[in-house]
């Protein structure tokens, strides 16, 4: 009876242990949800006619969005969360596309490809314009047709409605730099060149914003997970892993100064009740209790600002998730 009796009690702890193992093992696992089209998987063709007095060819370009081709000089209404670089502008009466982000086989399936490389046009085949764009995708939309080159991130609306609060931004990416060592800074007939090095960036913001009786839109900072790209890799690098700090970033041992609140470089739009484009106006550090109304995904070939970096750069992106 005594040896059935040690026998139980053996089991009943081998027992014990297996329950508390599955226990730690569920209160650890991780939960992960699929940002839309972030399978790269799908993308919309636009096929515009740009101008005679530039040429007058019909150019390509891609958008992140549902399976369809859009043969029509107009501006972009898809239902996606993602915009990119890649845009129909009309300056002066004069149609012209920019295309940096490019749909590419992975395996069975695709990939972003975004780059940096100049746009150019020839007027009347004589005078050549070109600028200096890098490959960019973000969640928001672009106001098209654009009409200028003047802050070109106020041509753009920032963000999307979101109430979340994931631990972590994952993705696959894949980094090439081909001309480390020099930065070139190209607008229209204007173009120069310094020594330094230019990176990738990924910013994923969490925000809390509201809009005074003026249609000032302030936000703050409720989370923080952005990673700088220096160097390049050796192939993919797969479910990279970019964590959440919510609340003060400057007091996480992680933090870099790029992680800062605004302004920065480029400051990031959006339309307010009125109608009107405005800035958001980051103005502090929320924290993890400030409800997340808006976030903003941005990922870039360039951690320049506008129509400044290095030709040649280029992030391959997959596969992006957001880890619960």
């Amino acid at each position: 009876m005594r040896h059935m009796n040690k026998l139980i009690n053996k089991e009943m702890k081998a027992l014990a242990y297996i329950l508390l193992t599955i226990i730690a093992i569920t209160a650890n696992a991780q939960t992960y949800k699929n940002v839309q089209y972030g399978n790269f998987e799908s993308w919309t063709v636009r096929d515009i006619e740009e101008s005679l007095i530039i040429g007058g060819e019909t150019k390509r370009i891609y958008a992140i969005g549902p399976r369809d081709t859009i043969s029509e000089n107009k501006a972009l209404n898809i239902k996606s969360i993602w915009a990119t670089s890649n845009t129909y502008a009309k300056v002066a009466g004069i149609s012209k596309t920019s295309n940096t982000v490019y749909p590419e086989k992975r395996g069975d399936g695709y990939c972003a490809k975004l780059t940096t490389e100049y746009a150019e046009c020839k007027v009347i085949g004589l005078i050549n314009i070109k600028v200096l764009v890098s490959g960019t995708i973000y969640w928001g939309k672009a106001h098209e047709p654009v009409s200028g080159t003047d802050n070109p991130y106020s041509r753009m609306r920032w963000g999307v409605p979101f109430t979340n609060k994931p631990k972590a931004l994952v993705l696959d990416y894949k980094s090439a730099m081909p001309n480390k060592g020099t930065i070139t800074t190209c607008k229209t007939l204007s173009s120069s060149s310094r020594a330094g090095n230019d990176g990738h960036e990924i910013i994923f913001i969490l925000q809390n914003r509201w809009e005074d009786e003026k249609g000032n839109v302030y936000a703050k900072r409720v989370g923080t997970a952005i990673y700088n790209v220096s160097n390049p890799t050796n192939g993919w690098v797969n479910d990279f892993r970019i964590p959440v700090i919510y609340g003060d970033a400057t007091k996480s041992p992680n933090y870099k100064p790029y992680m800062n609140l605004g302004p920065k470089k480029d400051n990031f739009y959006t339309i307010n009740s009125k109608g009107k484009n405005v800035e958001i106006q980051e103005v502090g550090w929320g924290d993890e209790n400030t409800p997340v109304t808006h976030a903003i995904l941005l990922i870039s070939a360039s951690c320049q600002e506008a129509f400044s970096g290095t030709i040649g750069n280029t992030i391959w992106v997959d596969n992006i998730k957001l880890e619960y």
